[in-house]
């Protein structure tokens, strides 16, 4: 076993590091299986909107029926600490909303679709 001298940021820590031979490296347990995710699809037609990015939804602040104007905000997605407001991009009725506050998406994620 060696033993180390680390400075992390100004903090000194003693760290102990043991060497092992290849043969006793254990093969790693299975992943564990993913989540089931919902999917939700656009309805035919209309204007789809997908994120941009990766992030969490902070607020949805349109609902299904609802009538909106291009240019109107309608959610808040955090990506890296950064709030990004997501527009309606054209005039028309919310025809679909698949996030809810709090989800997590990925880019390219389905958010919602103007009809």
């Amino acid at each position: 076993m060696k033993q180390y001298k680390i400075n992390v940021n100004g903090t000194f820590y003693e760290v102990s590091i043991e060497e092992v031979d290849a043969s006793e490296i254990k093969a790693s347990a299975p992943a564990a299986p993913a989540a089931e995710e919902k999917t939700v699809t656009a309805p035919a037609g209309g204007e789809k909107v997908n994120a941009p990015m990766p992030g969490n939804i902070l607020s949805v602040n349109i609902k299904v029926g609802d009538v909106v104007k291009a240019g109107q905000v309608a959610l808040i997605l955090e990506a890296m600490k950064m709030e990004n407001e997501i527009m309606v991009p054209c005039d028309g009725t919310v025809t679909a909303v698949a996030v809810n506050q709090g989800a997590t998406v990925e880019s390219g994620a389905f958010l919602f679709s103007i009809g």
